[in-house]
């Protein structure tokens, strides 16, 4: 049975199949969630993958290796940078959830692991990332009924935990 929960936890040491990358549209490593991955995965290895594929609408997602990573594979997700909630950034957001689900469904994967997508350096709205980011999950899980997958938010600060934990039990009455 499909589930979501949310950890405090650096993304780098979830034992996921997969874990997502809030990247660039360009896939070259950058700060935050991104150098974190692209250091724990092998910088070189990882930017010459990401060369190799080149680019990534913002919207959607790419796959590759996991390299030195506990994950299989890392997927890299690329949402929007925050502009003011009037240019599309809600849908661009929510396809960068689902479009990461289903190709971790399409490779196998039993077990992802996310970051609050768009919402550091992008300056997406924390209860605004946290409200789509959920709402993304919850209904991939409930039209694709067959899939079992676990979905687990890796987060760094208490602070992120909770404002995500409220949310995540809002939006299940």
């Amino acid at each position: 049975m499909s589930s979501i929960k949310i950890q405090k936890i650096s993304i780098v040491d979830l034992d996921t199949d997969v874990i997502v990358n809030a990247a660039n549209s360009g896939l070259w490593a950058g700060g935050g969630v991104c150098g974190a991955i692209f250091e724990a995965a092998g910088y070189d290895k990882l930017t010459k993958t990401c060369k190799k594929i080149g680019h990534c609408e913002i919207g959607s997602a790419v796959i590759t290796p996991g390299f030195d990573l506990k994950a299989k594979y890392i997927i890299h997700a690329v949402g929007p940078i925050y502009s003011d909630g009037k240019h599309g950034e809600a849908e661009m957001l929510y396809n960068a959830y689902k479009k990461s689900l289903e190709l971790a469904v399409i490779n196998g994967c039993r077990s992802i692991g996310f970051p609050l997508i768009s919402a550091g350096i992008f300056g997406y709205p924390l209860d605004e990332a946290w409200e789509l980011a959920v709402q993304a999950c919850k209904n991939y899980i409930a039209v694709n009924h067959d899939v079992d997958i676990e979905i687990i938010f890796a987060v760094l600060s208490e602070r992120m935990r909770k404002i995500g934990e409220w949310h995540l039990n809002r939006t299940e009455d």
